[in-house]
């Protein structure tokens, strides 16, 4: 049996005291050890930024890659093992920003993964600048003025590429991310899980404090997870109220699936002859 003490690590955390990141970190676990999933059979990816520290605190297999490029790393993984539980760490710049033309490529091919963005309204590894989810107006060092830019809508752009599984959860309650991130697991493709948490150090105007007056359970209102056009409107709500839960949930063929060339197997696992690659670089 899988315990949550199976994923800790020694690795020094130097998070800000206070960061949405630990809310998350402690949701991963406890989500992985309810799946009695072990790690050697999880595969966490990352990109760059504080959220794509996390790996770094569990002990389980992790590949810390390049920015913006977890997606495409991801989908490399497990097109070569589809054996593997994958899980990628992004935080909003990483994602929706430097890798936001792998977001939705991901999307559009169904790769049966899930994402975890670390939704915070800044890039907190670099001092606090404005990411593409940063509100109108928003000022920071980098835009003393504020931000003129319309905000980045990754639940809205996820449902009208198709994405099969789309929703939302708050760093601070970590009863629900759990729940969340179980439930993204188990969906059979792509499941995007954008986590709103706060940045104690940069962002003074998105608390947890702030959060915790507007967000609301979609479960606590009878939202039906088929109901695309539903969902779609609810992506749009945002202000005095927030909501959180799943917003979209279907089961389409997956990418692995719609490969021919892998439904024997994982390519892992096969084996190779080295002379046939010879007499193949030979031929003329």
């Amino acid at each position: 049996m899988v315990t949550v003490q199976d994923f800790d690590c020694t690795y020094e955390n130097k998070w800000c005291p206070g960061c949405g990141n630990f809310g998350i970190l402690s949701s991963m676990k406890e989500a992985f050890a309810a799946l009695d999933l072990p790690p050697e059979k999880l595969l966490l990816i990352s990109g760059i930024g504080q959220a794509a520290k996390t790996p770094h605190f569990l002990r389980c297999n992790l590949l810390h890659s390049l920015h913006g490029r977890a997606l495409p790393i991801a989908t490399g993984a497990k097109m070569a093992n589809h054996d593997l539980t994958i899980v990628v760490n992004s935080g909003d710049g990483d994602c929706y920003g430097e890798g936001g033309n792998h977001f939705m490529n991901a999307i559009r091919r169904n790769v049966d993964l899930t994402l975890l963005v670390h939704n915070n309204k800044v890039y907190g590894l670099t001092k606090g600048q404005a990411s593409p989810t940063s509100d109108p107006g928003t000022v920071t060092k980098a835009q003393p003025h504020g931000v003129i830019a319309e905000s980045f809508n990754p639940l809205a752009v996820a449902l009208s590429l198709g994405a099969g599984f789309v929703a939302r959860g708050f760093s601070g309650d970590g009863e629900q991310l759990t729940r969340l991130i179980q439930a993204g697991i188990r969906h059979k493709g792509f499941a995007l899980i954008d986590i709103a948490q706060p940045c104690v150090s940069f962002n003074r105007v998105n608390t947890h404090a702030w959060y915790k007056k507007r967000v609301y359970d979609l479960e606590t209102e009878n939202h039906q997870t088929d109901d695309l056009q539903k969902a779609l409107a609810l992506s749009f709500q945002w202000g005095d109220r927030i909501p959180t839960g799943i917003f979209f949930r279907k089961e389409t063929p997956t990418f692995t699936e719609r490969l021919g060339i892998i439904q024997d197997g994982p390519i892992i696992s096969r084996t190779h002859d080295p002379q046939k690659l010879q007499d193949l670089l030979s031929a003329r």
